[in-house]
């Protein structure tokens, strides 16, 4: 949300303005090129955001004229500063060449265009072809078609060209959850999260217009449906209860023996439902940096040591829910060593995928293809949970995490 849009030239003074919120004073503008000499007097690299009094400075420079937002508010810098770069773009389009002499060529243009492409400071329009609907480059006029007002139907989309044909029509749809996590060392939940995207691959002719309906309580509520019938979640905010658990959790006991060798007991529990498998489990133990001689044993997969990152990684292909597993490693240590400091242990990093799985819940409920040649179209849907920062921290030597399961007797391997 921008409060005005200037374009001034490499001086300062200002070639265009457009004032569209009214809570800046627009006197403001001509501290900009002195906060910019400023610091490049002081050697620093001015950044495409300043702050002076209370107003923000965003700006960017395009051949021989700056383009500028001014704002008091909190706005997303990265959408103003978007919409500042497609300015300029489009200016080129229009001009063929956006500098300080076009843009004096052309006011009457320049501004049509500012009040197209924003509204009270939002950006609206900001794709050429669509522009060019409603003003022409030969008249510098606005002009409205209320008829047939111009919309993705029109084929005026930068993002898709026109005669695409497929001979199967098909949309394939992948909601994707990833789980960030991070546990304690004493086994304390200290950070549980889900990132989650629907991501969508469209083999479709034509323009077609595509419907996507969710379980999505504030969506059935907002369409006046009773949400009764059925399973539905709020979309934001999720928060679960505290007998929710981490989808893989790993205990961990680490024993110190007289500064010469170190073993390690790591158990790994599957605590989502029997039906589903997790596949291509890997575990990521950490272990001292001058470790040698490993020795492993475990009930479920391999284990590699990887001396280049100081860890051993416990690889599982198929982990089934609800099914625990045991992994034991044994290092030796250099022979002469001083008395074991006090070190920070790296944590245990889980990778994991769950296919046909949601830690939320939520459910693609429809996906509708309306194309005007009425073709009959494919939907595919997939659910997918992987792990994103998935961490568990490692205790101190001659201690062992708990998650409430039973303590973990120490046996040589």
């Amino acid at each position: 949300m921008a409060s005005a849009v200037f374009i001034l030239d490499l001086k300062g003074k200002v070639l265009i303005s457009r004032n569209y919120r009214g809570d800046v004073n627009l006197a403001a503008v001509d501290r900009f090129m002195p906060i910019l000499q400023e610091l490049e007097e002081d050697g620093q690299t001015p950044t495409p955001v300043l702050s002076d009094k209370g107003v923000h400075y965003l700006y960017i420079r395009h051949n021989n004229v700056y383009l500028l937002a001014l704002t008091r508010k909190n706005s997303n810098a990265t959408s103003i500063l978007l919409y500042l770069h497609k300015l300029a773009q489009v200016y080129t389009e229009y001009f063929k060449t956006l500098e300080e002499e076009s843009i004096r060529d052309n006011f009457v243009l320049t501004y049509e265009l500012l009040d197209e492409m924003m509204d009270f400071g939002f950006p609206q329009i900001t794709e050429t072809k669509i522009l060019k609907e409603y003003i022409t480059q030969e008249g510098f006029k606005l002009e409205r078609t209320p008829v047939r007002p111009p919309n993705a139907v029109t084929n005026a989309v930068s993002w898709r060209s026109e005669g695409i044909r497929y001979r199967k029509n098909e949309v394939f749809l992948d909601v994707i959850e990833s789980v960030n996590l991070m546990v304690s060392a004493t086994g304390n939940v200290l950070r549980s999260e889900i990132l989650g995207a629907v991501k969508m691959k469209c083999y479709l002719s034509g323009m077609p217009e595509l419907r996507l309906g969710l379980n999505d309580k504030v969506l059935f509520e907002s369409s006046g449906r009773a949400t009764g019938k059925g399973k539905a979640i709020e979309m934001e905010d999720v928060k679960f209860h505290q007998c929710v658990k981490p989808l893989i959790w790993c205990e961990a006991m680490v024993e110190m023996h007289n500064n010469s060798r170190i073993e390690y007991m790591i158990k790994a529990k599957a605590q989502f439902k029997r039906r589903s498998t997790a596949n291509n489990v890997q575990i990521s133990i950490p272990v001292p940096d001058d470790a040698d001689s490993p020795k492993f044993k475990t009930s479920i997969g391999t284990v590699t040591y990887v001396p280049e990152k100081s860890c051993c990684i416990w690889k599982i292909k198929q982990f089934q829910g609800a099914r625990e597993f045991y992994m034991r490693a044994h290092f030796g240590l250099p022979s002469v060593r001083d008395e074991e400091p006090e070190i920070k242990r790296p944590p245990i990093n889980v990778q994991f995928e769950i296919p046909y799985f949601t830690v939320s819940g939520i459910q693609v409920r429809y996906l509708k293809v309306v194309e005007k040649s009425g073709y009959q179209a494919l939907p595919w849907v997939r659910y997918i949970t992987r792990n994103g920062d998935y961490q568990l921290r490692m205790p101190d030597s001659n201690t062992s995490t708990s998650g409430g399961g039973s303590s973990v007797r120490m046996a040589p391997i």
